[in-house]
């Protein structure tokens, strides 16, 4: 009997022991501001918490912030969840490639950016490719601000893309009779549904996956087919004059879309770091994560498990079992 006790006296002692080990699993995630980031992000979080027993969580910031404390390394921020390529290129340039202080994952889902307008504007004024912005009845019917230009959204502060996008204003010769705004993607979405509502026009970077094709009757407008010799980006990080030499006149190309992470967490939180490494999404995923968030005004934590419940296979892969 003496040496049955010991025995359970000393395998709850060694489960104490483990307990440590197992929680000290932890991960910070960067949540940058477009719906389809969030929503990965909060996938990541919940299978973290849920299915690894760790602790995740949501840290807002931009690329610049996501990217600056993964390569530090501090834990502050580990992962970014949505890097588009080559549009944040200059990040990846820097530190996957340079400083080797962050890593990206395997699996990338497919991307397509442009921009777009309501299909009921697009057909009543002819307006099918992004030439047609610059004529002045079209022009005329997107200025809401009486300055002789129509507004144009470009995408959020800090987004690589719309850098991307106001040089291209420009090379389009756009310039004078579009106004590109930055402004944060919830203007542009409002924005959207009440030019819709009044029967108005208005244009807006638009990409794909995106809640935005499940909300509203909208229409990427064609571009010159992309041509990497008419496409030279030079974004902010790389020089302080990239506007003046940057040229862009063609479609992007397809994107790439995946996870960064920083090399650093590979020590602190091995299983999540395998599970980074094996995570697997496809556009449609994406597209209707952000719906449920975006369009429907679901909390991303629900969105997530609920994804989790009915894929838990997949993410059974995901994590090695």
């Amino acid at each position: 009997m003496r040496k049955m006790i010991l025995g359970l006296a000393s395998g709850v002692a060694m489960g104490v022991l483990a307990m440590p080990a197992f929680s000290a699993e932890k991960v910070n995630i960067g949540a940058p501001s477009w719906t389809g980031a969030q929503a990965i992000a909060a996938l990541i979080q919940a299978v973290v918490v849920d299915r690894i027993g760790g602790e995740a969580n949501l840290v807002p910031g931009n690329n610049a912030t996501i990217f600056q404390g993964m390569h530090q390394g501090k834990g502050d921020i580990d992962v970014h969840p949505d890097v588009w390529l080559p549009n944040q290129q200059s990040f990846t340039k820097k530190y996957v490639d340079g400083a080797g202080t962050v890593a990206l994952s395997k699996n990338a889902y497919e991307g397509n950016q442009g921009f777009c307008v309501s299909k009921n504007f697009a057909k009543a004024n002819k307006v099918t490719d992004i030439a047609d912005l610059g004529r002045p009845d079209v022009a005329m019917k997107m200025d809401s601000d009486g300055d002789g230009k129509g507004e144009m959204w470009i995408g959020a502060p800090g987004w690589a893309s719309a850098n991307v996008n106001q040089v291209k204003v420009r090379d389009y010769d756009l310039t004078s009779f579009i106004e590109p705004v930055r402004a944060e993607e919830s203007v542009k979405t409002a924005r959207v549904k009440d030019s819709i509502a009044k029967g108005e026009g208005y244009a807006f970077y638009c990409y794909k996956p995106h809640a935005i094709w499940y909300m509203f009757d909208v229409e990427m407008l064609t571009e010159p087919k992309y041509d990497p010799a008419k496409y030279k980006m030079v974004q902010p990080s790389d020089s302080p004059d990239w506007f003046k030499k940057s040229r862009v006149m063609t479609k992007d190309a397809l994107k790439n879309v995946q996870v960064a992470y920083s090399k650093s967490l590979m020590k602190r939180s091995p299983a999540i770091t395998e599970f980074l490494q094996k995570m697997s999404l496809t556009a449609d995923d994406v597209s209707n994560f952000a719906y449920q968030i975006s369009g429907k005004g679901r909390k991303p934590a629900d969105v997530a498990r609920e994804w989790i419940g009915k894929n838990s296979k997949r993410v059974d892969g995901w994590l090695g079992l």
